[in-house]
């Protein structure tokens, strides 16, 4: 049985320091994968990516070597005019650490005021099951989207 409490500790703490704490960069896990990884213990986390301006991922957590989490997720700049990935990347790592180190948490509820856009994460559900959308506006536009969504794996 999974304890939800220290499975969602530890996703926010390997979330912290994997993509948002330019984390250890692994080995690619696929072909043409951009992978970053953290561990602790008997938890393991891996970030799997392709992708730049338009993206598409997996993050999964394992206790103990048996999968327990996952969550995917597709990204993608809609206005080039008005951000570009480099200020996509700055706002949006600005705004989950400042999620992860006072909410203590990694889903929704967030709302981040950066010089380069407008942070907004929204989410229902909770680390059992859940799904979401991340966005950036720059100048009243929406000019940033990512689709999120995972859950406990119940074999």
């Amino acid at each position: 049985m999974v304890d939800i409490e220290e499975l969602t500790d530890f996703v926010v703490e390997a979330k912290a320091k994997a993509y948002v704490g330019d984390g250890a960069k692994l080995p690619a896990c696929r072909p043409g994968s951009y992978d970053v990884g953290y561990h602790r213990g008997l938890w393991r986390y891996l970030d799997s990516y392709f992708g730049g301006t338009d993206f598409a991922g997996q993050e999964a957590v394992w206790r103990d070597g048996e999968p327990l989490w996952a969550m995917n997720y597709f990204g993608r700049i809609i206005r080039a005019d008005l951000l570009d990935a480099r200020r996509a990347g700055a706002v949006i790592k600005a705004a989950l650490q400042t999620m992860y180190r006072e909410k203590r948490h990694f889903l929704g509820g967030m709302e981040y005021q950066h010089a380069f856009g407008c942070y907004i994460d929204s989410s229902r559900g909770a680390t059992d099951h859940f799904s979401g959308r991340e966005t950036i506006f720059v100048d009243g536009e929406e000019a940033y989207e990512l689709d999120y969504r995972g859950g406990l794996i119940v074999p």
